[in-house]
């Protein structure tokens, strides 16, 4: 792999209720819970991780559970669309099943000319189902009902809706990479070559749009990816390199973490591949155990008894 972007890592959203959460996240959508953790500055809220089989880059959905958090507000400046590659012919199973669950859904579309689900989870996450015209080869993890031929294939894309495109634009293609592939009306779809899935993001121009409130409900950050310290050390020069404010490396366990604002207002993220999500579990057990960082480990009875039953 090149020392570059390798496309989408993880996304981090906001939620309510930790059951209703996990129980919508692996039931309903059937994704694997891979780990079950806790915030590092709120170690009393969960943090969850959902994802395939070993939490590849490019498949993983976290949350942050505050129970009685505000609804958050979609507007410009923020990240409002998640998109999931599945396989052609899934949509009637998906159509089925959010009937089932009760799940609000919009009648199948398409968006640059590939079939489009726009689903919301229970927090009022908008989330979309999509065929891609890529083929994807990756791995999908079953889970009850949700069978291979139907299940997520991870990460397709990520939407942010902005006041102004252009210095995103700049971002995405002048540091991480990025080309712009197709525009249609106020929506510009951008990509990396360096791989084939997880690689797009559209930019949503919208200038009268009113700003929104990242609460719950709503993205509260995107994390691109890049293979190792050494990679994200050389985006870490080119960021500062641009004037904007970026965090010193972060130690997340599972993945080492340096975080900006890029200039539309979105929360940004590069985050490397190493260590992995086995570094404190073995694969069969992955998401059984409450895994805490070290510095709260001490805290570990009081924590538990205070984190709501799953």
């Amino acid at each position: 792999m090149e020392e570059t972007i390798l496309g989408l890592h993880h996304i981090t959203a906001i939620a309510g209720n930790a059951k209703r959460n996990y129980d919508f996240y692996t039931n309903v959508l059937g994704l694997r819970f891979v780990k079950k953790t806790v915030n590092f500055d709120d170690p009393f809220t969960y943090h969850f991780y959902f994802g395939d089989e070993v939490g590849s880059a490019g498949t993983i959905l976290t949350f942050f559970p505050w129970e009685g958090v505000q609804q958050g507000r979609i507007g410009k400046g923020m990240a409002t669309e998640i998109g999931y590659s599945v396989p052609e012919g899934s949509f009637d199973f998906w159509i089925n099943r959010f009937e089932k669950y009760k799940v609000p859904y919009t009648k199948p579309s398409e968006k640059f000319g590939e079939p489009s689900l726009t689903f919301q989870d229970p927090d009022g996450l908008t989330l979309e189902l999509i065929i891609s015209k890529t083929p994807d080869g990756r791995k999908s993890w079953e889970n009850g009902e949700v069978k291979a031929e139907v299940a997520t294939r991870g990460f397709h894309s990520i939407t942010l809706t902005l006041g102004k495109i252009k210095s995103t634009a700049d971002i995405l293609t002048g540091i991480f990479g990025y080309i712009l592939i197709a525009q249609h009306g106020n929506v510009y779809r951008f990509a990396t070559q360096a791989v084939d899935n997880a690689a797009i993001v559209d930019l949503v121009e919208v200038p009268g749009e009113r700003n929104g409130i990242v609460a719950g409900g709503t993205i509260h950050h995107v994390a691109f990816r890049v293979k190792d310290d050494a990679t994200q050390l050389k985006f870490r020069q080119l960021i500062e390199g641009k004037g904007l404010n970026i965090t010193q490396q972060i130690d997340r366990n599972y993945f080492h973490s340096l975080y900006f604002r890029e200039p539309g207002g979105v929360l940004f993220e590069i985050a490397t591949d190493n260590p992995g999500f086995m570094v404190d579990e073995p694969l069969e057990q992955l998401g059984q155990n409450l895994m805490l960082p070290q510095q709260h480990e001490p805290l570990r009875k009081k924590i538990m008894m205070q984190l709501p039953a799953l």
